[in-house]
């Protein structure tokens, strides 16, 4: 009896631990299953996001293409009017030329004006042109002659000449008091002096109106509730 050895058996601690190591590494493949499932999700609906704004960019530029289009077959039929698409700008050409030194337009150059702004409105008020037109600013320029102040004020009164003209209250194809309400929010006036000046200094002294569309997602800013009191032009 005092002989007999004890046999301590350690066997039995061995394989209680082997079960535990054993899921701690099916938990750690799971976490990493888990993760790669989380990433690749993630970096769907990034490509997902990204796809969906390459495609409304794309839908932009094509509403901005098909409304240059439709200002172009307008001016197709106005003799002497074009629109410039890399410059998006609408050119009047010989009819609005200004005299050196003036910004008188003649009687039947504001016609012209006045025939041709109708278009213009009618297009800008379409649903595509809600969606993608943002202004038309009415920019007037003279030729090298002079200071580049004074001529960045004959400019200007170029440019109030044109808007002069869609509010006046004679003469030849005279716009109703909606669309000079539409010309009053959708216009603006800027001049540029002698900068942008063409090969020849007659053609230097002209009015454009460039078309500013709006960018993906923005939306025309709110008009303020006005109507009539247009009043006269300051201009003589």
């Amino acid at each position: 009896m005092l002989g007999a050895r004890i046999v301590v058996k350690r066997g039995g601690r061995d394989e209680a631990e082997k079960p535990f190591w054993i899921s701690f590494a099916d938990l750690m493949t799971a976490l990493m299953v888990l993760f790669l499932v989380v990433m690749g999700v993630a970096l769907l609906a990034v490509t997902k996001n990204v796809t969906e704004k390459e495609k409304r960019e794309e839908q932009h530029r094509k509403d901005i293409e098909q409304i240059l289009d439709r200002f172009q077959s307008a001016a197709k039929r106005y003799n002497g009017i074009k629109v410039d698409r890399d410059r998006r700008v609408i050119d009047f050409g010989d009819r609005a030329r200004f005299a050196f030194g003036k910004s008188n337009l003649a009687p039947e150059q504001e016609e012209v004006l006045r025939q041709f702004v109708p278009e213009i409105l009618t297009r800008a008020n379409d649903d595509l042109g809600k969606r993608v037109l943002k202004r038309v600013v009415v920019e007037g320029y003279t030729d090298r002659t002079g200071t580049y102040l004074s001529n960045l004020n004959l400019s200007l009164q170029r440019s109030e000449r044109v808007l002069c003209s869609m509010f006046a209250t004679a003469g030849g194809s005279l716009l109703n008091e909606d669309q000079k309400e539409n010309v009053r929010n959708l216009f603006l006036v800027g001049g540029y002096s002698f900068n942008d000046s063409k090969d020849t200094d007659e053609e230097s002294r002209r009015v454009e109106m460039r078309l500013e569309f709006l960018g993906l997602g923005e939306q025309r800013p709110p008009v303020p509730v006005q109507t009539g009191n247009f009043g006269d032009c300051a201009l003589r």
